[in-house]
């Protein structure tokens, strides 16, 4: 089963914890910002930099993988990530303070809209080990560089390795070709709400 310690280093890149929440949170927010799902979501650039810091905190640092890629002396590039058997469920403080963080900054609608979308992908995640990646992203500062790919990289490598399958939900239609060139097929399609755009499942299955 794939651990931390078989993701092979990389240049540039660092693994993080709770230290660096807010770089993942603006890194995260910068690079959703026009993310047709996300904007649906959140209603605002706020709640949703708001609620990835929250996530985050109560479940990414402290319980997945996160890594941020520097170039030039810049973080630009952020993931987020589960391993298998990592937990992604957060406390009851935990989820308390998310659930309200949506509700104080984007209203009773964002929190509707979030629990739906919670409860919805968790409802399709795969039931055999996988690693999760929850999110990837790019700062617009170091967008076509190349930097999401020599991100992700390293973990597939692992995955490959080990013989673990990767997983996650596409929010964006633009950003099918990169996952596809990165080996991982659509499984899915599901609206959390009637009125939302799609999330689009995607698996990989180790080469």
């Amino acid at each position: 089963m794939l651990k931390p310690a078989d993701i092979a280093p990389a240049q540039g890149i660092r693994t993080v914890g709770p230290e660096s929440v807010d770089t993942l949170a603006a890194i995260t927010a910068d690079a959703f910002r026009d993310d047709p799902f996300n904007r649906w979501l959140f209603g605002g650039f706020d709640p949703m930099e708001r609620t990835f810091a929250n996530l985050a905190r109560q479940i990414y640092a402290p319980n997945g993988f996160c890594q941020l890629l520097n170039e030039e002396g810049e973080d630009r590039a952020a993931a987020m990530w589960l391993m298998p058997g990592d937990s992604g469920d957060a406390s009851l403080a935990g989820t308390l303070q998310t659930y309200w963080g949506l509700f104080a900054s984007g209203g009773l609608g964002a929190l509707k809209r979030g629990k739906a979308a919670g409860d919805a992908m968790a409802k399709h995640h795969p039931a055999q080990p996988h690693a999760y990646l929850f999110t990837v992203g790019v700062a617009s500062a170091g967008r076509g560089r190349g930097l999401g790919r020599r991100l992700v990289g390293p973990v597939l490598d692992a995955c490959d390795r080990s013989g673990t399958m990767a997983y996650l939900e596409n929010s964006n239609p633009a950003n099918r070709r990169f996952y596809a060139s990165l080996g991982f097929e659509r499984v899915d399609l599901f609206h959390p709400m009637a009125d939302s755009p799609p999330l689009e499942p995607m698996q990989r299955l180790p080469r």
